[in-house]
This record gives C-alpha cells, structure tokens and sequence, in this order.
C-alpha cells in the first residue's frame, strides 16, 4: 500500500475485497454455461423471476450516482436531495411497471431502441439508437471514474492505472456471461450495498447524538454562514437549495415539474439501462412487477446515501471547510477535496477496520453494478440495433454474440476516456443530470405522444427527438457560465429548465409535424399504441386469481401511499 492514501485498510479490508471479487467472477463464469444465443446473451432468455430482477432494477441505479453523488449533494444541501428519490423515481417507477411495460414486454422487443423501430420507423429508431449508445459510454465513464478513484483512495495508484484496473473487473463478467451474469451480480451488489452502508449511517448518528444531534449541528453551521439555511437544509419542500430557485412556488414547480415528471418519467420509462431487467423477466406479470418491486427498497435508499452526505458535512472537517468555501487540498483524485468526497472521509473517520472493508466493497459493488448496467445496455443496443439493422444485416446468431462481446470490450475501453470528461466536474449529479436533460427528456416526449395519439407520425418520430434534444443543448450552453453564460440558475435550475425546454419542443414540434404528415395504418399500431391495443394484450390472464401482493396493481397503491407519507414526514 501506498504511504498518504486517504483509506487506511488493512489485511482483512482486502481479505473481504477479495472474497467478493472471487464471487463476481465466478457468477460470470457460472452465467457463461447459460448462454446459448443471443437472446441469452442480451436478455437472459426471459426466464428471470421478477423478485430478482426487482432487485436488479435497484441495483442496475444504485451506482456511482446513487452512493456518491447523492452523499454529494447531501453534503451539500441537505434534505432536499431526497427528491431525486421520492418525487424523481417512484411514481416513474409505478407508471412504468402499470403502464408501459406491457407494451415493451408484449411486442417482444430486445430493446427501447427496437420499440420505437416499431412505432416510428427507422428514422427515430437510428436517432435513438445513436444517442442512448453515446449517454451510456458517458454514464459508464462516471462509474469508472468513481470506481477507479476508490481504487486510488485505497491503493495510491495514479488514477489512470486504478481505471484501467476497475474497467478489467467489470470487463469480465460481462464478457462470460452478458445479462444474466450482471443481473446475479446486482443481485448479490444490493446486498453488500446494503450491509455496507448501514453501519456508516447508523455510527454517524450515534457520534452527533441522533437524528437531533445532526439537525442541531447543521442548524448551527448554517447560522454562521455555511450553505444553504438551515430550514433549507433540514426540510425537503419547498427544495430551493435543489431547484436554484428563490421562490418557493418557482421552486415546488421546477422540481414537480423539471424532476418529477421530465427528467425522471424521462429517465425510468424510456432508459434500457434499467427496462432491460424488467424485459429480462419470466412474465409480462413479472416485469411489470419489476419496477413496482423495486420501489420499495428505493424509497428508503436515501436515508443510506443522503443521511452520510449530511453527516459528512459537521462530522467530516475536510468536507465542513470544503462546504465553508475553502480550497482543501487531498481527496480521492489527490487534486483537491469536493463534495464527492464524502463517504470517503466518513468511512476513514468512522470505520474500524473490518466494518471499512465491507464498506469499501460495497462502494466497489455500487460502482461495478453502475458500469455493468451501462455496458450491458450498451451492447445490446449497439448489436440489435445499429449492427443487426444497419451495419452488419443477415449475420448468424452466434456472430451478433460475438458482436455483443466485442461491442462490450469496446464499451469498456472508451469508458476509461469518458472518465476523464466525469473528473471535471466537482459534484457528478451536476453532470448527471445535464446528460439527462439532454437524452432523457426528448425522447421521453416522443413515447408519450406516441403511445397515446395514434396520429403522430414516423416522421414527427425522428424530427421531434432532434429538435429536442437540441433545444436542450442550446438552453444549458447559454446558461452555463463557462460557455455563452446569457442567464444564471444555480442548483440543479438549469438542468431542471434545459430538460423541461427540451421536452416542450419535442412535444410542440412532434405535433405539427404529425399534422402536416401521413401516420400509420391502425393496423400496424397494435400494441404499439394504447388506444388500439386491446386490453387482454396488456395484463397477465391469470394475474387476477393470485393473492393481493402478487398482483401489479395493489402492489403499486402500497408504494404510491408509502412515498406520500414520507413527503409528508420528511
């Protein structure tokens, strides 16, 4: 081990690091025997049960940004980060499963992409299938970057040999065994995340006194000037300190509007990254249960990923004099500390060792569990959709696996350089949810429209998603201060505006369009749009006859009533 680095581990720390490897590596090779096609390879031939991909569904997102740039933004400003949960995740999460995964699970389709081949035709699919591929390579690059930085913060590596080193971990299971090997993966992931995380939270709290030991250390930080105000901190509603709005309706607005409904319906009910588990499952029962099963863990993940990030910033002195503006040198990438910091530091100042191994390997696990959603879909898009339609037509189906392993090895070296763009920005969801504006939101627009007004057209498809994802890209370089800098929001304002501005467009332009263009036939519209489709098509037949918590529907009552509650109480 290097002498300096920020984690001081031990010989068991890397005995448990150790061990998880060695069961990572053997689910790729178990996963590898289950591989017969490329069905197997990029959906694990729709056999899985929907408890397991539920628990995929989480973990594929409980990554990088999930660990990291949630503790950040926790660090940050406080409690209103839980909106990216609560508002920004589970009622997306319930619509997708209640809504519109029978339509994904029905028609048989390998892939987001491919749906929209249907509904659209090649246009809107090429477009879709090109941008989804570039916001996985940069989204991979993220949880590399983070992967490698924790490999640095342990070893002292440089941080190009630590990338380097985590891409070949996650590189191999993929290879051996495709979905199936990153779906077991994530399922064991969720729970080492889990036991790793618990005990940080849970010695946090005892270290300031409780939950009211927290609140009356940050109440006193922010008397003296550090951060956002207290009440701001300490309450998730009105959430100016996320919006970058002043005003508090403004703010309630941008956050229903720009986060609950654009970005995250954008982002749950269109991105493969995470419809790719729910396609997996064995029923269209089970994948529509598979977002709805995953909400329940996801709606109390931010008291295992905010609450460190708060703890961090009057528990942590780095982080209290980073938040206090100062310029701290250290942290994980040796340049200066930042808010992505956090868990580090809390895991140093806390941890024995032992409880800092588990805790380092659950931060591995998140990170791999990241990259591995992102590569897998990655793959699958870039072989069934671009190579299969547009590339390399009329191959064999052993040659699109070899594609598929090829595209992965690809994927993985490309996401070493787009780590590097990632290492630019102090606090990931900044980036994070950029991107999302930009990809998520239009073609968000475009689903909506088209799966309910059987008029728009393939053209309006295609065009739409252009105008909007570039109505989106022109709103965030004028507001960026680095670039043209027209207007100031600060906070995750202009992300919330940019993604907002995109999905009007997209909507407005998708409409006029359709006006001035010939649809398709009805015909060809089944099960492609709502309206046409008959019900019998969209619902399991024997769903109705299980008990109540087998069923989709009070399945997603419970959730939608339990997320209520903690808006409430939070």
């Amino acid at each position: 081990m290097a002498s300096g680095t920020l984690i001081q581990a031990g010989l068991v720390d890397y005995a448990i690091l150790a061990i998880y490897f060695a069961f990572v590596l053997g689910i790729g090779v178990l996963a590898r025997r289950q591989v017969s096609g490329s069905l197997d390879f990029f959906l694990s031939g729709r056999s899985l049960p929907g408890w397991v991909t539920g628990l995929a569904f989480v973990s594929a997102n409980l990554g990088a940004v999930e660990i990291m740039g949630m503790s950040a933004t926790g660090a940050k400003i406080g409690l209103p980060t839980v909106h990216y949960f609560w508002i920004g995740a589970i009622p997306a999460m319930v619509f997708l499963g209640v809504v519109m995964m029978p339509f994904y699970y029905g028609s048989k389709v390998r892939s987001v992409p491919e749906f929209m081949l249907r509904r659209f035709g090649p246009g809107a699919h090429l477009v879709n299938a090109v941008s989804f591929a570039l916001a996985q390579l940069l989204i991979a690059g993220i949880n590399l970057y983070l992967l490698g930085s924790i490999i640095h913060a342990l070893l002292g590596w440089p941080l190009w040999v630590a990338l380097i080193v985590a891409a070949v971990i996650v590189l191999s299971y993929i290879v051996f065994g495709g979905l199936s090997a990153a779906i077991y993966n994530e399922v064991l992931q969720f729970f080492v995340i889990v036991a790793s995380l618990l005990p940080l939270v849970l010695l946090g709290l005892h270290r300031v006194g409780g939950w009211q030991g927290m609140v009356d250390r940050i109440t006193v930080a922010a008397a003296s000037g550090v951060g956002p105000s207290a009440d701001q901190q300490l309450h998730s509603w009105p959430g100016q300190a996320l919006s970058g709005f002043d005003n508090p309706v403004l703010s309630v607005i941008g956050i229903v509007f720009g986060l609950g409904f654009v970005l995250s319906f954008g982002y749950w009910t269109t991105n493969f990254v995470e419809v790719q588990r729910a396609m997996a499952s064995e029923s269209i029962s089970a994948a529509r249960q598979t977002p709805i099963i995953g909400a329940f863990p996801k709606m109390f993940v931010p008291f295992l990923t905010i609450v460190p990030g708060m703890l961090a910033a009057v528990l942590v002195s780095e982080i209290a004099r980073t938040k206090a503006g100062e310029v701290v040198p250290g942290g994980a990438s040796g340049h200066g500390v930042t808010y992505n910091d956090s868990l580090l530091y809390l895991m140093r100042d806390l941890l024995p060792n032992g409880l800092l191994g588990l805790a380092i390997t659950g931060l591995v696990a998140a990170f791999m569990a990241g990259m591995a959603a992102n590569v897998s879909a990655f793959n699958t898009v870039f072989t069934v959709d671009i190579c299969e339609h547009y590339l390399l037509k009329g191959r064999s189906d052993e040659s699109y696996v070899r594609i598929g392993r090829v595209a992965t090895v690809a994927a993985t070296i490309i996401a070493i350089f787009t780590a590097l763009i990632a290492e630019q920005f102090d606090n990931i969801m900044d980036y994070l949810q950029t991107l999302f504006g930009f990809f998520n939101a239009p073609l968000f627009a475009t689903f909506i429209v088209g799966m309910f007004w059987k008029r728009m057209t393939p053209t309006a498809g295609w065009v739409g998603l252009v105008v909007g994802t570039l109505s989106a890209i022109t709103v965030w370089v004028c507001g960026n201060p680095d670039l043209l800098g027209l207007f100031e929001l600060p906070g995750q304002g202009l992300a919330f505006v940019a993604a907002s501005v995109g999905f009007l467009a997209d909507v407005i332009v998708s409409v006029l369009v359709s006006l001035g263009t010939r649809a398709k036939p009805e015909s060809e519209l089944r099960g492609l749009v709502y309206s046409v489709t008959p019900k019998e098509d969209l619902v399991d037949p024997d769903e109705a006859s299980r008990p109540w918590y087998r069923r989709t529907l009070p399945l997603a009552g419970i959730a939608l009533v339990l997320v209520t509650a903690l808006n409430l109480l939070f």
